[in-house]
């Protein structure tokens, strides 16, 4: 049985490390364009070289590494241009979880998003901008949960991994914080009062300024 084989059959180690070089890579702990050098990786990860190559395979299927012509891989660089276009590609499937999310909204997710709210106020009146982005990230995931639809959910975890790199840097540019705040709060706000119409706008109108935020990068 080949080593590919065996791996095949350890998905949880194998979904671990991917999990692991993708936060790696959203964390800037590898570079745009950075080699992905297998025998590195094995060693820093204590990993099997076939685990390193499917969790490899499977980033490049998300869009956050490239295989290139007997080179290897390595990070890929997603320019801002990119990133807009990607944003723009989910703000419909961001509108229909916020939308089924209203819809959907149980009393834990509501006590849940509640605590995140306060949280997220917190956050940008100490000026903790990591706390801050953490939130964010969180509000978003709890959103596509309560959702409950699992296809857009898919497709938004890999559009907003290729992105998340960009928006990660927008959460730091001075006085970011303050402004966008208020939208999210405004998306939460909409969910909690199980308004889909509400959760729509709110969300609409919060993508469609990290759009002209980017376009001032480019």
């Amino acid at each position: 049985m080949t080593d590919l084989a065996v791996e095949s059959r350890e998905s949880p180690a194998r979904a671990d490390l991917t999990q692991q070089l993708r936060d790696a890579i959203l964390g800037g702990e590898f570079a745009p364009n950075q080699r992905l050098i297998e025998a590195d990786i094995s060693e820093r990860y204590d990993a099997s070289r076939a685990s390193v190559r499917l969790a490899l395979l499977n980033l490049t299927s998300e869009g956050l590494v490239e295989r290139l012509p007997n080179r290897g891989a390595r990070v890929r660089a997603i320019s801002v241009k990119e990133a807009i276009e990607i944003v723009e590609v989910r703000v419909g499937l961001e509108v229909l979880c916020a939308r089924k999310a209203a819809e959907n909204l149980t009393d834990d997710g509501a006590e849940t998003l509640r605590t995140i709210r306060a949280g997220i106020t917190d956050a940008v009146a100490s000026g903790n901008l990591v706390e801050y982005a953490r939130l964010n990230q969180e509000m978003d995931r709890l959103i596509r949960e309560d959702s409950g639809h699992e296809t857009a959910t898919q497709l938004l975890e890999r559009l907003r991994a290729q992105s998340a790199r960009h928006q990660f840097r927008l959460a730091f540019l001075p006085g970011r914080a303050t402004q966008s705040a208020p939208e999210h709060i405004a998306i939460i706000d909409a969910i909690l009062a199980r308004d889909p119409d509400a959760a729509e706008r709110a969300t609409r109108v919060h993508l469609e300024g990290i759009v002209e935020v980017l376009r001032g990068l480019d």
